[in-house]
């Protein structure tokens, strides 16, 4: 008997169906030979500080290094504490009982570094020694699945997959572990959350958001002519941009006594823009974000589904290209989507024999190729996925038509010994253009402008001063974040370290969008419209921790370096480690080494008189245990301020609260007081 293992219970259903294993059972499908199981997820992880013994935030245990890593069951929490999830336990009796009896082992979890994890964690943990072999496909279609069942793997052509997998669960246990356990030991105020790629990516969103909000505008001026010619009207700019206004009018009024200006020189150069490349993960989660809206996180749950419906490929991939022996099926992945009518006359306008074939690359085909449709179209799906489909098939059909073709005129312009210029570009012929003219509004508009010679006089329309200012980067959303991750190296300011370190960056294709969503649930940033901006308490991390190692994003890009090294069996596994816990043990000694500042330590405790209060991320405190003096920050929606607390022990009253919300929802302005008995009140203003 031959067990197959996948990752879901909807994959497992369709696998079952292809091998002739009908019969269900109690989390398999059996027939034919075969029994058809399922993983639902991390069924085994790596054990938590406690499995080892250490309870509790202690810094005496400080920093946690395990000699050898515990493989436990998931856990889920319940009551404040972490238990065995039962749905875990009782699948993994089953895949216990099918691994013993069976004669080899098929894994089927999905083709990547985490897929190869969940396998072979639960393959360890089992302590099992059959044989296995790999299902490796990029989509789950029948046509795909047979030829993969039909061309299976040695397991064993993956140990670099689990090496990496397993390399980088480990940093982030020690990393994420003690670092938070640190900082949470040292502030002593609340429980804090680091993490290897967590923290470095928080460092960005702050950094960002503080340079804009502190950016300081500056004005400056230009002039704009606009010139009519054959009844066409167009601008030109000046190239001077003065600071001072005075002296941009002074120029002003000169020109403006000129009825002409010379035409010093014009470039007309034909450019081909290139087709844009099959879309990756992170590149089809940004263009989702700016067309959408959507978050990284649900782009990625989307093209899963897509994935697991049969209509796209494997959405996890890392890659923009396709291998040569795929190829060949493209025209017939064109044919399918011809079939839709938004499609239909694409086919008339591309020549067959002319296929772009720059997508094609055996080289840059990493763990899987580019994001394809399948020889499926698209039946009963929601909105959303309706969306991402089409925006990866639009992107199909544009990667295989011939560059755009465009001419670019730059014009110079003199008067007065003041230059301005002005450029235009008009596409001659559309091409790969053709698919957004039709499909989109994002088709740039043509501008053609009339005969133009060196040496003629053009005549001056209207003179105009048009005010200016300097403005900062733009906050971070969610597509320009996942940017910066996937670039890290043009976050360092040293250009020669840059080149040497090109195309490093942080996180995966795969991860990047759970990283986001880690730093939204811990209350680290929240979103504002489009933007990614930090709370009150991401920037109260980011200042104590910016200057330390745990937030270096240069460092955390060169580890994801290190585990594709690992992969390809460039770097040792176990030296490689061996620097993590060297790290591990520098990050903790530095945060353990922070000194407290709760802000509160000028303040008594109203009740017992004789002890200070502290000052925590929800409560203001008293440290004596027999007092236990406790005032909640948080009141009726309005978090209470440092000051709002000093006025409040000082002066028994706060200024005037405003904007509080009742439990009928109604807004409220009010005073806190503290009564004789320690307790708070209200005091409203009309009373």
């Amino acid at each position: 008997m031959i067990v197959i293992l996948a990752e879901k219970p909807s994959v497992a259903r369709e696998i079952a169906t292809l091998v002739g294993a009908k019969t269900k059972k109690d989390g398999f499908i059996e027939g034919n030979g075969y029994c058809v199981t399922w993983a639902i997820g991390h069924l085994v992880s790596l054990a938590m500080p406690e499995d080892y013994g250490f309870q509790g935030f202690k810094r005496e245990a400080l920093p946690i290094l395990p000699r050898s890593y515990l493989l436990l069951p998931r856990k889920i929490k319940k009551a404040n504490k972490y238990t065995s999830d039962p749905g875990a336990l009782k699948q993994l009796k089953v895949i216990d009982k099918l691994f013993k009896t069976c004669s080899e082992i098929i894994v089927a979890t999905d083709a990547g570094r985490e897929g190869e994890l969940i396998f072979r964690y639960i393959y360890q943990y089992l302590n099992c020694d059959k044989p296995f072999k790999r299902l490796w496909i990029s989509s789950l279609t029948e046509k795909a699945i047979k030829e993969g069942l039909q061309n299976l793997k040695e397991g064993s052509a993956f140990d670099g997959l689990f090496r990496a997998g397993h390399s980088r669960s480990r940093a982030d246990w020690l990393v994420g572990i003690n670092a938070s356990q640190a900082l949470t030991v040292s502030m002593n105020d609340s429980v804090y959350s680091l993490g290897r790629v967590q923290t470095p990516t928080l460092s960005l969103i702050c950094k960002r958001y503080l340079e804009n909000t502190s950016f300081k505008k500056k004005l400056y001026y230009q002039i704009e002519l606009v010139h009519q010619k054959e009844g066409i009207l167009f601008k030109s700019l000046s190239t001077d941009k003065w600071k001072d206004k005075q002296k941009a009018e002074q120029a002003l009024k000169l020109i403006e006594k000129q009825s002409e200006v010379k035409i010093q020189k014009v470039e007309t150069k034909t450019i081909r823009e290139e087709s844009p490349l099959l879309f990756d993960l992170t590149s089809l989660q940004k263009r989702a974000n700016e067309l959408f809206g959507f978050s990284a996180d649900e782009t990625l749950s989307i093209a899963q589904s897509l994935y697991e419906k049969k209509f796209i490929t494997y959405p996890r991939t890392s890659s923009k290209y396709i291998p040569e022996d795929l190829w060949a099926e493209v025209p017939s992945l064109l044919k399918v989507l011809s079939d839709d009518n938004r499609y239909s006359n694409l086919l008339l306008k591309l020549k067959m024999t002319r296929l772009n074939k720059k997508i094609v690359n055996d080289v840059k085909v990493t763990d899987h190729h580019g994001l394809l449709t399948t020889d499926r179209l698209p039946s009963a799906i929601n909105a959303k996925e309706e969306s991402i489909y089409h925006l990866i098939a639009q992107r199909v059909w544009e990667s295989v038509f011939e560059p755009c073709v465009k001419m670019q005129t730059e014009v110079t312009l003199n008067v007065l010994d003041y230059e301005f210029s002005f450029k235009s570009s008009s596409i001659v012929e559309l091409r790969w253009r053709e698919i957004r003219k039709e499909l989109s509004n994002t088709d740039e508009v043509v501008i053609d402008l009339p005969d133009l010679q060196q040496g003629d006089n053009l005549k001056i329309k209207e003179v105009k001063t048009l005010e200016k200012s300097t403005r900062p980067k733009a906050l971070y959303t969610e597509s320009t974040l996942l940017s910066a991750m996937e670039n890290a190296s043009k976050e360092v300011e040293d250009k020669a370290l840059q080149s040497i370190i090109k195309d490093v960056g942080i996180g995966t294709a795969a991860t990047r969008a759970s990283i986001i969503e880690t730093l939204l649930k811990r209350d680290y940033i929240t979103r504002k419209a489009k933007s990614l901006v930090p709370t009150e308490k991401g920037l109260k991390v980011y200042e104590i921790v910016k200057d330390k190692l745990i937030s270096d994003v240069l460092l955390t890009a060169k580890w994801e370096s290190a585990f594709k090294d690992i992969e390809e069996n460039k770097t040792n596994m176990e030296d490689f480690h061996r620097q993590i816990e060297d790290y591990t043990t520098e990050i903790t000694n530095e945060l353990l080494a922070i000194k407290q500042n709760n802000n509160a330590d000028h303040l008594s405790c109203p009740k017992c008189k004789q002890h200070t209060l502290q000052l925590r991320e929800k409560v203001v405190k008293c440290l004596y245990t027999d007092c236990n003096w406790v005032l909640f920050r948080e009141v009726c929606g309005v978090k209470l301020s440092i000051d709002d607390i000093t006025d409040l022990m000082q002066q028994s009253k706060t200024k005037l609260l405003k904007g509080l919300t009742s439990k009928a929802g109604k807004k409220f302005d009010t005073y806190l007081i503290l009564k004789e008995d320690c307790t708070t009140g209200f005091e409203f203003k009309n009373k």
